[in-house]
Order: structure tokens, then C-alpha cells, then sequence
């Protein structure tokens, strides 16, 4: 994992919001995958914020998107926001369910 990079989680209610912060790469990725996952079991709604990111490694965004597709199934929503979102999406939306 990049040594700068954090996620903090807030829950509100069913939902979670995780706000990225520091440099996104492959091991960044499989961190917030595994959030990700684990966080869908109880959530309605998952909020990725991504104002806080400063770099976006290519190894980071091929890891997320690879283990994100499979994910695209869950009943859980999952939405990204901000400036990095367009990045992280899967789609020309950044809106993942």
C-alpha cells in the first residue's frame, strides 16, 4: 500500500461513506476492495469520496476495476464522488449498482 494512503469510514444509518486520502495504487486498490466487500454485507449504500486522492497509479486503477466488475452484482449501491471519480468508475457515470 502506498504509505500515504488512508480510507476513513462514517456511518449514517445503513449507509457508509469512505473518503480516500494519499496515492491509489494496486495495493490501495485491493484495500478498498476489500472495504468494499466487507462493508456491502450491512450497507444500502456505499459513498466514495475521492477529493483526497493525489495520484492515481495505473497498476491501482487496473486492480480496481478488474475486482470492481465482479461486484457490480451486489445489492448494495455504490457511488463515487468527486474530482477522482470519473477515474474509479467502471462506466461513463460514477454510479456503480
Amino acid at each position: 500500500m502506498a504509505s500515504n494512503f488512508g480510507i476513513a469510514i462514517d456511518k449514517k444509518g445503513y449507509d457508509f461513506v469512505l473518503k480516500l486520502e494519499g496515492d491509489f495504487d494496486a495495493t490501495s486498490a485491493y484495500e478498498l476492495i476489500y472495504a468494499i466487500k466487507k462493508l456491502s454485507k450491512e450497507a444500502a449504500k456505499i459513498s466514495i469520496y475521492t477529493d483526497g486522492l493525489k495520484s492515481m497509479h495505473p497498476s491501482g486503477l487496473d486492480v480496481f476495476h478488474r475486482y470492481m466488475m465482479p461486484l457490480n452484482s451486489l445489492s448494495t449501491k455504490i457511488v463515487l464522488t468527486g474530482d477522482n471519480a470519473s477515474k474509479l468508475s467502471l462506466s461513463n457515470s460514477s454510479t456503480l449498482s
